[in-house]
């Protein structure tokens, strides 16, 4: 048996693997972790490297009884599968595993694989959303939204019928999440309606939980959409209420981002002095932070120098500020790499403040790129940022200008 450390198992791609009983990508994740070559880890589980190829590219069904065998070899604690000992499993889950994982894949979730609820319920629910945010930043949002909505739908499901477990906080807990991140698929699709649905069952769920950092995160979250949509002053109400939910003494991840969150909606509102005053407090915070080794659930990563940047260059387009917006943008940029369609809306905001600065070309240029991003990801709120810097555009007519103004319109229609 192999020896492998506790956290291995929680890592965002084993983790859903677990979920979906995906035996393939763990035995995968298994050798890189160990530093093996595919011989070597044939000889591990006990079967011939060719039998073990085919099973890594997908080729090679394999029984209930193959899968607990190769698991117990390489230490999978069988409990994150959702197997108990040999004999005690029903006589028709033993089934071509490749046609199990076919039909969870038409269902656009991972089912858990009995209806009872568990210590595990939560985490497979969380995991199944967690796999589906790794796909958001490189998979159109219509290709998401039926997943998305059907994991809360599925979340919601597993909650009703364990409204008196021990466990149901935690399963509150993960259902606001996948709506949360529902609610950012539907965003992206510039759905508005319901988008704002999602968020407030992810607050309501949040609070039903008893979880007040994550209730607190979910009102942040629908405070930034708001903001995003030039509602400032909802926005900062929103925030003044995520401040109350999470009470006087928050982590310092959260009141950096909240922080972050309140000068950017100052700065859509062109209060210049409120903006500034709350970017030195989440600079307080960022600092305070720092000796944190990890942030606390929901957060994923941590709210370091350059995601401050990052919120410092937009507060500075919104003020009109072009040099300090840029000066963040590259300090922000050169730590950090946002996925694609981050990137895009970034770069529409790097195209505003070169625009301010007179260099039209660049402008252009990075819009252009934006356009992109936005056809190639098909993210209608990538292309509203397109749209509204084409509307405030005030240089001189050119060649490249008409040359955008062509992929727009091609765009649009």
């Amino acid at each position: 048996m192999t020896q492998i450390p506790p956290q291995f198992w929680s890592g965002p791609v084993v983790a859903a693997a677990l979920a979906e009983c995906d035996l393939a990508t763990i035995l995968e994740e298994v050798r890189r972790a160990n530093g093996w070559t595919q011989g070597q880890l044939a000889e591990a589980v006990g079967y011939s490297q060719s039998w073990v190829s085919k099973v890594l590219r997908g080729r090679q069904p394999l029984t209930v009884d193959q899968v607990r065998e190769i698991s117990i070899q390489i230490g999978v604690p069988l409990h994150l599968l959702r197997f108990g000992a040999r004999g005690d499993d029903d006589p028709t889950k033993r089934r071509d595993f490749g046609k199990a994982l076919a039909l969870t894949a038409l269902a656009g979730v991972a089912l858990p694989k009995r209806p009872d609820v568990d210590e595990t319920t939560a985490a497979t629910l969380t995991s199944i959303t967690g796999a589906q945010r790794r796909l958001e930043a490189v998979t159109p949002a219509r290709e998401l939204s039926r997943p998305a909505v059907a994991q809360v739908d599925l979340a919601g499901r597993v909650l009703g019928r364990s409204s008196r477990s021990p466990h149901a906080d935690e399963i509150r807990a993960g259902l606001s999440e996948a709506a949360g991140f529902a609610a950012w698929v539907h965003a992206d699709m510039q759905d508005t309606g319901s988008a704002r649905l999602y968020y407030r069952r992810a607050v309501d769920s949040a609070r039903q939980a008893n979880h007040a950092l994550l209730a607190a995160y979910m009102i942040g979250s629908l405070a930034a959409f708001e903001i995003d949509a030039n509602d400032p002053l909802i926005g900062l109400n929103l925030l003044a209420r995520a401040r109350r939910e999470i009470g006087e003494r928050p982590p310092a991840i959260a009141r950096a981002w909240l922080s972050s969150l309140e000068a950017l909606g100052h700065a859509t509102a062109r209060d210049e002095a409120s903006a500034l005053q709350a970017l030195s407090v989440a600079e307080a915070a960022v600092r305070g932070g720092e000796r944190v080794a990890a942030p606390p659930w929901p957060w994923v990563f941590p709210f370091d120098h350059a995601k401050l940047a990052g919120y410092r260059a937009l507060v500075m387009v919104r003020l009109k500020r072009p040099v300090e917006a840029v000066a963040a943008f590259n300090e922000s940029l050169s730590s950090a790499q946002p996925g694609a369609k981050q990137r895009g809306v970034l770069m529409t905001e790097v195209a505003t403040a070169e625009a301010m600065s007179g260099r039209y070309d660049e402008a252009l240029y990075l819009a252009s790129n934006a356009l992109t991003v936005a056809t190639t990801y098909g993210s209608e709120r990538v292309l509203h940022r397109v749209k509204n810097f084409r509307r405030s555009y005030a240089g001189p007519s050119s060649g490249a200008l008409r040359s955008f103004d062509e992929r727009l319109h091609a765009t649009l229609i």
